[in-house]
């Protein structure tokens, strides 16, 4: 244990380290925070410089996170937005569609809500719930869904041929993972709230889950508009890795100076393709 008066001697951290390895204490998980909490804070600092390039540049940029429940989407977005300028960037979540929204096209929803010039825009799910979890749960008919499939790689395609930039994340979790993760929030009452009827039938639909998720990545998967996995067993690594894929995919003013690491690892951030090893099958 520290003292008073190794606090009072130490003038840096790297003495109380020092003080700590003649002491024989354990600093691991004090480090691994250190280390995640100074890297959070260098591509946070990133963050906005991109933000201040894309406001100048008047580009439009949309950052899905889509993933199944307590895959750390929300998480991951709170980190991203964090330090932001909340007048160039949004996060949108939107509810269920209202009954004068369900007789609409479908993505006319998500068409109010696309990125303005200079804006970036998260969305924390999106018009991907008719891909997975509306045919998971009911939610449209076989009509409907297969519509969807057919439209949205179009859809995408004008978007981005208007000059729109879409970056589309999967949040990939292990489906012990994610029951550790419903338990933990159903103990902690500041998170009880994130748990719903629809998350608890998670586990008992995985495989349906997966089914559905595997037709998507088949079908909407392309050149233009690709999809990105993000392994977020650790949800730390998850933050900072699709931090850094974001980061990484724009050639934005004064990146060349930036003192943070900007490719992202490719064991936790991979471009989808047929045969690769997924955890959340």
């Amino acid at each position: 244990m520290f003292t008073l008066e190794d606090f009072q001697k130490a003038k840096k951290r790297s003495h109380l380290i020092d003080i700590a390895n003649a002491k024989n204490i354990n600093l691991n998980k004090q480090l691994r925070n250190l280390r995640y909490e100074e890297e959070l804070r260098l591509l946070q600092t990133e963050l906005v410089t991109l933000q201040q390039w894309i406001a100048k540049k008047k580009m439009r940029v949309a950052v899905i996170f889509e993933g199944r429940d307590a895959a750390g989407k929300g998480g991951s977005i709170k980190r991203f937005v964090e330090h932001l300028n909340p007048r160039s960037m949004r996060v949108v979540a939107l509810s269920k569609p209202t009954e004068e929204e369900k007789g609409q096209w479908y993505f006319r929803r998500y068409i109010k809500e696309l990125p303005n010039p200079g804006e970036i825009v998260f969305f924390d799910r999106s018009w991907y719930n008719r891909a997975v979890v509306e045919p998971v749960m009911g939610f449209c008919n076989n009509k409907q869904y297969a519509q969807f499939m057919v439209q949205v790689p179009e859809f995408e395609h004008m978007l981005y041929e208007d000059g729109v930039r879409v970056i589309k994340f999967w949040f990939s979790i292990s489906k012990k993972e994610q029951h550790t993760r419903f338990n933990s929030r159903l103990k902690n009452p500041l998170k009880r709230w994130k748990f719903s009827p629809v998350d608890m039938k998670g586990q008992e639909l995985w495989d349906k889950y997966t089914f559905y998720k595997e037709q998507m990545f088949s079908k909407t998967h392309t050149s233009f508009s690709p999809w990105i996995i993000v392994k977020t067993n650790d949800k730390r690594t998850a933050r900072l890795e699709s931090m850094r894929h974001v980061l990484s995919t724009f050639n934005y003013s004064a990146k060349n100076k930036s003192k943070a690491v900007l490719l992202p690892d490719p064991n936790v951030i991979i471009r989808y393709y047929r045969n690769m090893d997924q955890i959340d099958i």
